[in-house]
């Protein structure tokens, strides 16, 4: 997959809501998906969009929230937004993940050049940063599609 490609289709993503990643239920592929909004004047409709990191030999999730937030947000109360109402911390509940800064193609790395030269496809890394959580990816191609809504939970 091209780079320039790549990078073109993870800007699209800058600054819209995460509402869930994961590996696929086959276990080969992770996804993310993605409800990209718009100004209501500008008449683009919401749509959920499904960024499949396909090959995806390594996903990294770690937590962005620094351990003093983390330390006020241990309260069970603060995974549902009804309940963390008047409650300090992080407010897990809301359901989403702002993708801001957002999602950056990494220089070739020793894993990426390893899996590129094992099975002779191109492998990439990417990094991709929302409010809550860091995720480091290394896969071969992302195809991106538009779905009817975000995966149950």
């Amino acid at each position: 997959m091209d780079t320039a490609v790549l990078e073109q289709l993870l800007d699209e993503a800058f600054d819209h809501a995460v509402v869930h990643h994961g590996y696929t239920d086959y276990m080969r592929d992770y996804e993310v998906v993605v409800h990209a909004t718009a100004d209501p004047r500008t008449g683009i409709a919401p749509a959920y969009l499904r960024y499949l990191f396909r090959y995806c030999v390594e996903a990294r999730c770690e937590t962005s929230v620094p351990p003093g937030i983390w330390r006020e947000s241990l309260d069970d109360r603060l995974i549902d937004h009804e309940t963390a109402a008047d409650l300090d911390g992080y407010v897990w509940g809301v359901k989403w993940h702002c993708l801001y800064p957002g999602a950056t193609v990494l220089p070739v790395s020793d894993v990426a050049r390893r899996w590129s030269e094992a099975l002779g496809i191109d492998f990439h890394e990417v990094r991709m940063e929302t409010n809550a959580h860091t995720l480091t990816l290394v896969f071969s191609e992302l195809q991106v599609s538009e779905i009817p809504t975000h995966p149950p939970r």
